[in-house]
């Protein structure tokens, strides 16, 4: 006889995977690491994101390097430590991690453009699942359109592009239809990128002022 009450548990245990994911992923470590750096409020600056690109443009690249790594860890740690209690809403919390990085609480939703948690949520699957693909076909696609473009923007929304159709192809679905989420969120956040790559006015990487 089924459990009458194993729906509940369920939405419960979904709820709750969410909004751990979410609250590890609002942490603003662009924010937290430049202020305690002495360098001020990093949303003053640039483009007044607190991304790892934003951090770079206080001139400090070990900062913008460690940013990056700890938005990314956002989305894999909030992964694995859900599969360890409920592997089936492991993705869920990947996916509250993502929007919790984009639009966090504490900052009166303003967040970063989550290209990096991303990367960080394409780990955790990889990690939980042995299906490197969505990480790897990231990382390729990045390289390969960073390097011959020299756009950033450009290289993320191609990857972000790719990714979900690879991995529907391969046939890991829930994977796929999780990157596909949040591909459409990232190139929303990229509009104004969009629009200065039509224009010609995009920054290249390595472009000074």
């Amino acid at each position: 006889m089924a459990d009458p009450n194993g729906w509940q548990l369920a939405l419960l245990s979904m709820l709750a995977a969410f909004l751990s994911g979410y609250l590890l992923g609002s942490i603003p470590f662009g924010l937290l690491i430049t202020r305690a750096a002495g360098l001020g409020d990093v949303r003053k600056i640039g483009s007044g994101n607190i991304g790892a690109t934003n951090v770079l443009r206080t001139g400090r690249k070990g900062l913008a390097a460690l940013t990056l790594l700890l938005d990314a860890l956002k989305g894999t740690v909030a992964m694995l430590i859900t599969a360890m209690i409920s592997p089936q809403t492991a993705l869920l919390a990947g996916f509250g991690a993502f929007l919790g990085h984009l639009f966090p609480v504490w900052l009166g939703f303003k967040g970063g453009k989550g290209v990096a948690t991303y990367l960080g949520i394409l780990l955790g699957v990889a990690l939980i699942t042995g299906a490197w693909y969505g990480l790897v076909i990231f990382a390729l696609t990045w390289l390969l359109v960073a390097f011959t473009t020299r756009y950033s923007s450009l290289a993320a929304l191609v990857s972000v592009i790719v990714v979900p159709i690879a991995l529907y192809l391969l046939d890991f679905r829930h994977p796929a239809l999780l990157s596909l989420a949040m591909s459409v969120i990232v190139i929303f956040k990229h509009r104004a990128n969009i629009d200065r790559l039509f224009a010609g006015t995009e920054s290249r990487i390595g472009a000074k002022g």
